[in-house]
């Protein structure tokens, strides 16, 4: 069985905490056979204190990093400054226990402690936004990239704020095997198996003067639309708005542009199509509004980092081999 175990900090966030036993500790296989054992180990073993009112008691100290599988770090309260060797030093032993292969996987701030062991070098990474400026200057050779929710850099993952870490496991899940095990764990759990967009629309921008008028009734209308082009002209006409009106208000609600959210909601509907039904990947393009089984695949790479049949085979139910998927 695939071994998840979480490492606990002195003042570790709660929430975040949860999120890996939740998710992994919820899958399960065909007969109901758990399909990861997830344990939470301390640098001592002993309690540790969190960024709320109350401590956590654990079972596991540090030895547990030699059995894991996958680590998952969540956030905790620190201030590393501008520092690189803020890192403490037995933290800093505790990855030497790692074998090697193990999966390793940060939630929120949690990123600082993989840059921090030089885990991060050279890779493409994610952190909170808030602190994404000051991630860059403290680990230059990190490619932060600040608009994500996560990033799949094959063995070494990173997911933004709080809830970015729920995305993040369900994307491993999913991963590991495949979509229908995934979406059951987010039927089970009530969140989405696949949340849309990034960090991007949770950023503090001003918010738009009140108005009766909003674009959610044009872009309900253009998800029915999906099949067939649409033009800017025509969501602004539909929304009974100017095109420049039009851009602005959705851009403001939906923190992109309308081309960028359509581009979305195609490569999403041609995702759900791939995993659910037998249609040849030209049909598929052709009922996602793509047009050509080339634009699709387009698309889909930019995406995924994986082809319309490549994706497929790793996401539909009767395949669970899993494959690295760049966000």
């Amino acid at each position: 069985m695939h071994r998840v175990v979480v490492l606990a900090l002195e003042g570790v966030y709660p929430f975040e905490l949860s999120i890996p036993v939740r998710i992994f500790g919820t899958a399960v296989g065909e007969s109901d056979e758990p399909l990861y054992e997830v344990i939470t180990c301390s640098l001592d073993g002993g309690p540790v204190t969190t960024g709320a009112d109350f401590a956590v008691t654990v079972e596991h100290g540090i030895e547990a990093f030699e059995t894991a599988d996958t680590l998952v770090i969540p956030p905790f309260t620190c201030d590393p400054g501008e520092g690189r060797n803020w890192l403490p030093e037995p933290l800093a032993d505790a990855f030497t226990r790692l074998r090697r292969g193990t999966r390793i996987v940060s939630i929120c701030t949690a990123s600082y402690v993989l840059a921090a062991a030089g885990l991060l070098d050279g890779r493409q990474a994610t952190t909170h936004w808030n602190e994404a400026d000051h991630f860059q200057r403290m680990f230059p050779k990190v490619k932060v990239d600040p608009d994500v929710l996560f990033v799949d850099d094959g063995d070494v993952l990173t997911a933004a704020g709080v809830a970015a870490g729920i995305d993040l496991c369900m994307h491993i899940l999913r991963r590991d095997h495949g979509s229908e095990v995934a979406n059951r764990v987010a039927r089970l759990c009530v969140v989405p198996p696949w949340r849309e967009g990034g960090q991007a629309q949770f950023i503090r921008r001003p918010v738009p003067e009140p108005s009766a008028t909003t674009t959610s009734s044009t872009r309900a209308w253009a998800l029915e639309q999906l099949h067939r082009p649409l033009s800017l002209a025509e969501l602004a006409g539909h929304a009974r708005m100017s095109v420049r009106t039009f851009s602005r208000r959705f851009r403001d609600e939906v923190g992109m542009t309308p081309g960028q959210w359509l581009t979305r909601q195609r490569v999403e509907h041609a995702r759900r199509l791939l995993e659910t039904t037998d249609l040849p990947v030209d049909r598929v393009a052709d009922e996602a509004g793509f047009g050509t089984a080339t634009s699709l695949r387009q698309h889909l790479v930019a995406t995924t980092g994986v082809s319309p049949t490549t994706y497929r085979h790793t996401f539909r139910a009767d395949d669970h081999a899993p494959v690295s998927t760049p966000c």
